[in-house]
């Protein structure tokens, strides 16, 4: 089992406008403005889809098969006695080519009492190309005042009662579960999260979107906003939330390490790097490396490259000059 290059996983058609970004990353020409994500490595399909969103290898298999048909091999003995046969993880390309809506996601106990579903969503973005966040309430909200903004997509009133932060390329930002956000237009960047496509909604004029029918993740607005943080984060802990990895492990915001791991790894012409053995989403993010799992023959992996490394490929030495972002899945 060897490191496999995937190819581009964008779904067309999406509520919101990107994908040039991702193919300036690749040195691609520009193609439609509704794909706006890369989902990398993916065994998530899209909410309301049974395929779409989901990676194909090359062999044709799709990559959630292949796991299950092997779980050891793809994700290394430990992660299957801690987490089950599924890879735990999905990592997306985000081309914001507009401001996204205000929204949030469940949290794990929210997810599986009223969706039954296996966990609900956390994730984090290390930004590519710089721009603003919102993120967090700057006070406490009633539900029944949320509730009136919705109805009302006073989107004014609710961007205002966020915190809104300039975030530099090479930054990482975590997104605690329930907590309100939008990523603001011209931000490209990586998104580590959790394998659930569910979003609840607070804003949807100017989108493509039902918002009406489809915000409230199928159970109303009334009982989907108690999934929402309402509840005021002072400036000092949204800032915590804002971290600079540095070369290696990422000391993640807060808890964000129960959900996935992060690693920038520099590679620089005339050195190596070393990158652990286990089951990880590779991104190369600037510059052309080579990467060798287990010894075997290097993979030539230009800025903009997907790559999926199976547990059982072994350690990965990459060369050449660049740098490649690491995700894996929490540490059993």
């Amino acid at each position: 089992m060897d490191l496999i290059r995937l190819p581009a996983n964008q779904p067309p058609e999406r509520f919101y406008r990107g994908g040039s970004r991702i193919d300036d990353l690749r040195g691609a020409p520009h193609g439609s403005d509704r794909r706006p994500e890369d989902w990398v490595a993916s065994t998530t399909a899209l909410a309301g889809e049974s395929r779409l969103g989901l990676t194909t290898l090359p062999d044709g298999r799709l990559l959630v098969d292949a796991v299950r048909e092997d779980p050891a091999s793809w994700l290394g003995p430990a992660h299957v006695a801690a987490f089950g046969p599924v890879s735990n993880l999905l990592v997306k390309l985000l081309d914001a080519g507009q401001r996204l809506p205000v929204h949030a996601h469940p949290d794990d106990a929210f997810a599986a009492e009223h969706l039954d579903l296996p966990s609900g969503k956390a994730e984090a973005w290390y930004l590519l190309e710089p721009g603003t966040v919102h993120l967090g309430l700057r006070e406490t909200v009633a539900k029944d005042r949320m509730r009136e903004l919705v109805a009302a997509q006073d989107t004014a009133a609710m961007l205002a009662l966020l915190h809104r932060r300039e975030i530099a390329a090479g930054q990482l930002v975590y997104v605690a579960p329930g907590m309100l956000h939008a990523i603001g237009a011209g931000i490209l960047l990586v998104e580590l999260q959790q394998p659930a496509d569910l979003s609840i909604l607070l804003e949807w004029r100017g989108f493509d979107l039902d918002g009406e029918r489809d915000g409230h993740v199928g159970i109303g607005f009334d009982r989907a906003l108690d999934a929402v943080e309402l509840t005021a984060r002072t400036d000092d802990e949204i800032d915590e939330l804002i971290v600079t990895p540095g070369v290696g492990v990422a000391s993640l915001p807060w808890d964000a390490a129960r959900y996935f791991r992060f690693e920038r790894r520099p590679v620089t012409a005339g050195a190596s790097v070393s990158i652990e053995r286990g089951f990880a989403v590779l991104i190369v993010v600037e510059g052309d490396v080579e990467l060798s799992a287990g010894g075997r023959p290097a993979v030539a992996a230009p800025s903009g490259s997907t790559l999926v490394l199976p547990h059982a490929a072994g350690e990965v030495t990459a060369t050449g000059a660049g740098t490649v972002l690491v995700c894996r899945p929490p540490a059993p």
